[in-house]
C-alpha cells in the first residue's frame, strides 16, 4: 500500500544528501536540496509511485549500491486513498532539519486532502 518496502540501510547512521526531484509539486515546492545525518535507506519500490525527492549512495558502506539514486520522498493514490510516504524520520532529532519538517507536514496534510495541499498524481506506471 505504502509504496515501497526497506531492504537496508547500507553504513547504519551516516551523512548523506537528500535531492528534490519534483521541484513544482507542493508537497516540496520552493525547498531547497539538504544534507541529512541518518540511516539512508535502501527500498523496494512499487513502480507507480511519483517520487518527489531522492538520495543518491557513495558506495563507501557497501560498494555494490554505490551511485544508485534512491526515493526517499514520494506520493501515491491507493484505491481512493492518498498516500504519502519518507524514509525521513528515523529519529526526532532527523526534524530539526527545516526541509525533512516541512516535507512531512505538507505530505500530511496531501494525503489528508486538505485544500491547496496539491492534487492527484498522475499515473507514473513506467510498464504501461
Amino acid at each position: 500500500m505504502v509504496g515501497g518496502s526497506f531492504a537496508a540501510h547500507p553504513g547504519g547512521i551516516i551523512d548523506f544528501d537528500v535531492q528534490i526531484t519534483r521541484r513544482d509539486d507542493p508537497i516540496v515546492k520552493g525547498l531547497t536540496d539538504f544534507r541529512m545525518r541518518s540511516e539512508q535507506y535502501y527500498m523496494l519500490l512499487d513502480p507507480n509511485i511519483e517520487v518527489l525527492a531522492t538520495t543518491t549512495f557513495t558506495g563507501q558502506a557497501d560498494p555494490s549500491v554505490k551511485d544508485v539514486v534512491m526515493p526517499v520522498v514520494w506520493r501515491k493514490l491507493y484505491g481512493k486513498g492518498r498516500v504519502f510516504n519518507t524514509t525521513l524520520g528515523h529519529v526526532a532529532a532527523d526534524f530539526d532539519v527545516p526541509q525533512a519538517r516541512e516535507i512531512v507536514r505538507r505530505g500530511m496534510l496531501w494525503a489528508a486532502r486538505i485544500p491547496g495541499a496539491g492534487d492527484d498524481p498522475k499515473p507514473a506506471n513506467p510498464y504501461r
